[in-house]
């Protein structure tokens, strides 16, 4: 039952993001901050979320968070015998673009080698979800940047 609450809680605050556009500038005191409705699918429907077994010996995980914002993000990926990514899932603790671009990021390395996936950037991420410049940061926590420090273990 609060499950189900929360589930029309979250379209409900979705479905005012999609329409406050329409709204006349007039009737909102503060600026309205809006999402792409890439953004907002990713975030009501997350791709990937969860864990995979971290004991296994093709399983890596990442851990890295956003101190701009204290977004937190656990990601894990597993690699097949050729060193293809063939699952990833994730955890994020943060606003919705962090959580949308975990999203994101796992769909676009499955399939990649790890040195591939390593070739994303998080602007690439923010464009395809066309976070704004202020929601950049967001998109930084999902990757594996090299000015970030992760803790990444076999």
């Amino acid at each position: 039952m609060a499950a189900a609450g929360a589930g029309r809680l979250r379209r409900a605050a979705s479905t005012l993001l999609l329409r406050s556009p329409r709204l006349p500038a007039r009737e909102l005191s503060a600026p309205a901050r809006l999402y792409h409705k890439k953004v907002v699918d990713h975030y009501e429907n997350p791709r990937n979320v969860g864990s995979l077994d971290k004991t296994s010996k093709n399983v890596g995980t990442g851990l890295v968070g956003a101190p701009a914002c204290g977004d937190v993000m656990k990601l894990q990926i597993q690699v097949d015998e050729k060193g293809k990514i063939v699952d990833a899932r994730f955890k994020t603790f943060g606003c919705g673009s962090a959580i949308a671009s975990s999203s994101l990021a796992t769909e676009w390395v499955k399939g990649k080698t790890v040195e591939e996936a390593l070739n994303i950037k998080n602007t690439d991420i923010a464009k395809e979800l066309c976070l704004p410049p202020v929601k950049l940061h967001c998109s930084k926590s999902v990757l594996f940047p090299a000015e970030k420090e992760i803790l990444f273990s076999p």
